[in-house]
């Protein structure tokens, strides 16, 4: 029998995300580190300690416990119930999956929800859909607030998903177990599930968004608990380029991924092109917030614009963390300041004195040679020094996505391109047809 105190004995809280907070020194402190206990620690300890084995689907009456459910439930439940006994009696296993994410989703259902997929899921689980079932097990978890319970809930649900016949199943379930471990503190075990992840998914040539958007967010949680900022951005954009931000993040998470997104730009030591973040709407929210600022920050820096660098550094300390690492960015924006000189310039007027550069940095002349010697050990351009003459041969520039402006601009030089060789054909047409 199952009463309504066995349904709420199984059924729990989300687990609460453990607050987060910045560690450790300047450039390798958390943008916002995900913090560990010994409890988190003894947690994983006993949850890996257990003997993972393919559980056995229990014996369920589901007649039984769909009459009990009815009587135990909120009347609002009761017409999920009627048509879960109707479609399960009929076999129709997909209009039965979708009644179930529609129950699932109810926010009423959340006590049962557990007890719903353990007790009546379990019975035909093989029969569904398996990306449809993880997506169900995962919502589930998210109500049993009891670590250990947790992880081993997710554990058994794996150890039931076959990877060859459901791949994005098994993709999406590893996903969401690192970042349970994640939550946890397990960093090591999230990452070993990442990585595992990852080599299902390479090899998948057509991915559910939900299954892609599953692994990039937790592999983006995971480098921000890390402070490995380039990884942190790539995968982030990623994340955000599976969702639509506006209808699967609040407002409250939009401003924090856009205050990430941007304070991991400016601290990613091989980050020099911002392009991809200055056109994603992302960026929206920030405005009208404390932290617009940010966002002029990073149209400054794509810009290579010192002025307005100079201008803006007095609210650094409204971010420490930017105002610890002032001379990296202070390099920062000078190399960004050499990219756009040297992109501005035509193919043919790429040799630059020191003086010119200097110029163009506001750099001292003695420390534009070390600008450009890390400019090309970071493989942003590419060229030649001549340190007698104290020129530096400019022949090629990182690709960089475009704002509308330098588009602009491009658009004026393929124009003057243009009419040259519009004045070289003029000029040897007559000799062409005299020769001819």
């Amino acid at each position: 029998m199952l009463g309504s105190e066995a349904l709420a004995k199984h059924a729990q809280r989300t687990p609460t995300r453990p607050r987060i907070r910045s560690q450790g020194s300047p450039r390798n402190r958390a943008l916002l580190s995900l913090p560990t206990s010994s409890h988190s620690a003894l947690v994983y300890k006993m949850t890996t300690a257990m003997a993972v084995d393919k559980a056995k689907a229990p014996k369920i009456d589901v007649d039984e416990f769909l009459t009990l459910a009815v009587s135990e439930t909120p009347a609002e439940l009761h017409p999920f119930f009627e048509s879960f006994r109707s479609l399960h009696s009929r076999k129709l296993w997909h209009q039965l999956t979708n009644k179930l994410l529609e129950f699932f989703d109810h926010p009423l259902s959340k006590p049962y929800r557990v007890g719903v997929f353990d007790k009546f899921v379990r019975d035909f689980e093989s029969r569904l859909n398996q990306l449809r079932l993880v997506e169900m097990g995962v919502k589930v978890s998210k109500e049993i607030d009891n670590p250990v319970t947790h992880l081993q809930f997710l554990t058994d649900l794996l150890g039931r998903v076959d990877t060859e016949k459901s791949p994005e199943a098994h993709v999406l379930l590893l996903s969401s177990l690192a970042h349970a471990k994640l939550l946890y503190g397990d960093h090591e075990g999230t990452k070993n599930d990442i990585d595992e992840a990852w080599k299902v998914l390479d090899n998948l040539s057509s991915v559910d968004p939900s299954v892609n958007a599953a692994y990039y967010g937790v592999a983006a949680d995971y480098y921000k608990s890390k402070a490995e900022y380039a990884p942190y951005y790539k995968n982030s954009l990623l994340y955000l380029a599976c969702i639509d931000p506006a209808k699967d993040l609040t407002t409250e998470e939009r401003l924090l991924r856009a205050h990430d997104l941007g304070i991991a730009a400016f601290l990613g030591d091989t980050i020099y092109n911002f392009g991809e973040l200055l056109m994603h709407p992302i960026l929206d929210a920030l405005d009208g917030t404390p932290h617009e600022w940010i966002k002029k920050l990073l149209f400054t820096f794509n810009e290579g614009n010192i002025g307005k660098f100079e201008a803006l550094s007095p609210l650094f300390p409204k971010e420490p963390i930017l105002q610890e690492n002032y001379p990296f960015l202070r390099q920062k924006i000078c190399l960004m300041a050499l990219i756009e000189s040297v992109f501005k310039r035509g193919a043919y007027d790429r040799t630059m004195s020191f003086q010119t550069i200097a110029e163009e940095t506001h750099l001292p002349l003695d420390e534009v040679e070390h600008l450009v010697m890390k400019a090309l050990s970071l493989k942003l351009i590419k060229g030649s020094l001549d340190q007698v003459d104290q020129k530096a041969q400019i022949t090629w520039v990182q690709p960089r996505v475009l704002s509308r402006e330098q588009i602009g601009q491009l658009a004026q030089r393929l124009a003057a391109w243009n009419a040259k060789l519009h004045q070289v054909e003029e000029r040897i047409a007559p000799e062409v047809l005299v020769n001819s």
